[in-house]
């Protein structure tokens, strides 16, 4: 029979649901739901059901009058109609029941599938694009599930793409953690990939991974290359083969083509390689430029020919450079270090052959500096007899090169502190010479007398007489000086053996007794020009009083003569004279100096 409902009765309970509580308005809904399948069937299944009417009428007039024929009995009609509606009712429970069985299936089916689907959706951290709706939306089971199986393809699809990705960044993962860590083993199988979670946000926070291992890779590739950098450059200026010190740090680390090992051990070892190459570097430099100072010390104490220092030139270039200066290929080798030592020990034969020489020449080096400077040396550095001991090899030649080096250094600094006084002194006997020059001028009587070349002298007399009025000035400032030079170092100024404070008190006094002997002089005439005239008043002679006047001067000058000779020192001799070898002292020299003045 028809199962239908009239439009009238549906919206009564459609009003009626709306105000039922919530299992009501369940068994409504399926209801309602039921009923619009029902009536999507009722149109296909119609013609169906009255085909099946019609045949059961058929058979049942068939059965009537077949029974009609045979007389059969009432009861045994209704038995038997009874027994077919009991026969078709079994039929349709064991249908409906297999009907059954299978919507229970399919829903088990259905929930197992959604659980699938929501196990997927969740491990890839979405959300399913359709729910069960197959009661809401009028859909059969088995629709429901194709529905559901074709998302649980689709996801999977999904899910196999998203896991190739895992994959594809965690064999990247591997792949450069490997690097750094130094693993070089082949990976033949996929790593394992936790299907629990693959979402969009652990496939990111993956990526952020592989991106920070990349960079760190890329961090190290500079390291690599500024160290392989720094390995050549020492390699170069060590002279040492660059392939081969890279080489033994690791295989890779001399391949123009293929990826660097850039592990931490590759790396440490590289580093490593990189600063014990640079201590070689500065150890080596040191010892070049100390056996460079030698070197030039040696080419300097033989006076060496600047053709033969040339062979050596770009080598001492090197002798103040430092570290990172030094950049020329094999200036640091072995070969170099081994050629210069080479050198050193000719240079050291050199030196024995010529030690009498070089003692000799030093020493007149240092004669000169003191003669310039005049100071006085110390007997055992000019003694003639150190000589003698040196070729016969009681003395070493060296200690008194050394010696005389030692006192060269110690003259050179005390001729530092002795330059301006020096200076002041070397004026001070320009002046006097100067003074000596004027006083000569000033007793000649026929100065005045024109002639040529008279304005000259006349003009370097006024001059003179200039200077000579500064001498009190210099001689008192040079004493201060002097003064000031012992009481800052301790020790007398000497002047070729003499202390100069002395040779100015006694130029002093010499000077003081020339001023009195001058005065005495002046007097002594203006009392010899007052005898003549009294001498004319008391007799009344008429001599002429020039001749008086002219004896009178004769005897003065005489008389001059000898009192300066009793207070002036001896006359300085000629060079080359008899008397000059005999009177070479400190004492005679300051008193040759002293006694230019008169």
């Amino acid at each position: 029979m028809d199962f239908c409902i009239d439009e009238n009765i549906l919206e009564q309970v459609t009003r009626v649901v709306s105000d039922s509580n919530n299992e009501e308005n369940e068994w409504f809904e399926r209801l309602l739901c039921r009923q619009k399948g029902v009536q999507r069937m009722s149109e296909s299944q119609n013609a169906r059901v009255l085909r099946i009417e019609t045949m059961y009428a058929s058979l049942l007039d068939e059965l009537q009058m077949a029974w009609d024929e045979v007389g059969e009995m009432e009861e045994e009609r209704e038995k038997t109609m009874l027994e077919i509606e009991n026969e078709c009712r079994e039929v349709y429970k064991r249908k409906i029941d297999g009907v059954k069985e299978e919507m229970t299936r399919l829903r088990h089916a259905i929930a197992d599938s959604e659980a699938k689907l929501m196990s997927i959706c969740s491990a890839m951290g979405e959300s399913p694009l359709y729910g069960r709706q197959s009661e809401q939306s009028g859909r059969s089971l088995k629709e429901e599930m194709g529905r559901i199986l074709q998302q649980i393809e689709d996801m999977q699809k999904r899910k196999s793409e998203r896991r190739n990705q895992f994959i594809q960044v965690l064999c990247d993962i591997q792949c450069v953690s490997d690097e750094i860590n130094g693993r070089s083993e082949d990976i033949s199988s996929d790593p394992e990939v936790d299907e629990s979670d693959l979402s969009l946000r652990k496939l990111e926070e993956l990526h952020r991974q592989l991106y920070t291992l990349q960079e760190q890779k890329r961090t190290r590739l500079r390291q690599i290359q500024d160290h392989l950098r720094n390995l050549e450059s020492l390699c170069l200026v060590l002279g040492l083969d660059f392939r081969q010190t890279a080489f033994q740090i690791h295989p890779s680390l001399v391949e123009s083509e293929g990826s660097k090992c850039i592990s931490n051990e590759a790396l440490n070892q590289l580093a490593s390689s990189v600063q014990q190459l640079y201590e070689t570097k500065i150890q080596r430099m040191q010892d070049l430029q100390d056996l460079l100072m030698t070197m030039l010390e040696y080419w300097n104490l033989m006076d060496t020919p600047v053709e033969e220092q040339q062979r050596f030139r770009n080598i001492t270039s090197n002798i103040a450079a430092t570290v990172s200066e030094i950049t020329e290929p094999n200036s640091l080798s072995l070969e170099l270090l081994e050629q210069v030592r080479t050198e050193l020990c000719r240079l050291e034969e050199v030196k024995w052959s010529k030690m009498k020489e070089l003692v000799l020449k030093k020493r007149s080096e240092l004669q000169e500096i003191c003669r310039k400077t005049h100071i006085v040396l110390e007997p055992d550095i000019v003694d003639e007899n150190v000589m003698e001991a040196i070729e016969s090899g009681e003395v070493n030649p060296e200690n008194i090169l050394e010696q005389i080096e030692l006192e060269a250094a110690k003259v050179k600094e005390e001729a530092l502190s002795r330059k301006d006084i020096l200076e002041k002194v070397e004026k001070w006997f320009s002046t006097r010479e100067e003074e000596n020059w004027l006083e000569e001028y000033n007793q000649d009587e026929n100065r005045y007398n024109t002639g040529k070349g008279t304005h000259l002298i006349l003009k370097r007399a006024e001059k003179a007489r200039i200077l000579v009025n500064k001498i009190p000035g210099m001689v008192e400032a040079l004493v201060s000086k002097t003064a000031a030079w012992e009481s800052e170092r301790k020790a007398e100024f000497l002047y070729d053996g003499c202390r100069l404070l002395s040779m100015l008190e006694e130029y002093t006094e010499l000077r003081q007794e020339r001023e009195q002997e001058r005065r005495r002089k002046r007097d002594q005439k203006k009392l010899q020009g007052q005898l003549p005239v009294e001498q004319e008043a008391i007799t009344g002679s008429n001599t002429s009083p020039l001749k008086p006047a002219a004896s009178g001067k004769k005897s003065l000058k005489v008389t001059t003569n000898k009192r300066v000779a009793s207070v002036s020192l001896p006359q300085t001799p000629r060079p080359g004279s008899p008397q000059s070898a005999k009177s070479n002292t400190p004492q005679s020299r300051l008193s040759r100096k002293i006694d230019q003045r008169f």
